[in-house]
């Protein structure tokens, strides 16, 4: 079971008690990443980012050969980065 919590402070920003295994700071490839994979081990996961818009966002600045060679490395990690990429 996935246990994956996206929280946008710019919508809301209540304050809990809450205990989590794992926080990943940043929603980019890299934390997305790590979220997906603490949350798939078992781990209660909390992913904090600025803009919820913007999850998985990769700036324009990486691109060409090294976008592609990035996404084939962690695909062959079985990351979700090639099908977030093609969608």
């Amino acid at each position: 079971m996935e246990r994956l919590l996206l929280v946008d402070c710019n919508y809301s920003c209540e304050t809990k008690e809450e205990r989590y295994d794992v926080i990943v700071v940043g929603g980019g490839y890299a934390g997305c990443e790590a979220a997906l994979s603490s949350a798939r081990l078992g781990a209660k996961t909390l992913l904090l980012t600025l803009n919820i818009d913007r999850i998985v966002w990769q700036p324009s600045a990486v691109g060409g050969p090294a976008k592609s060679q990035l996404i084939y490395e962690v695909d062959a990690l079985g990351g979700e980065i090639g099908k977030i990429t093609d969608r």
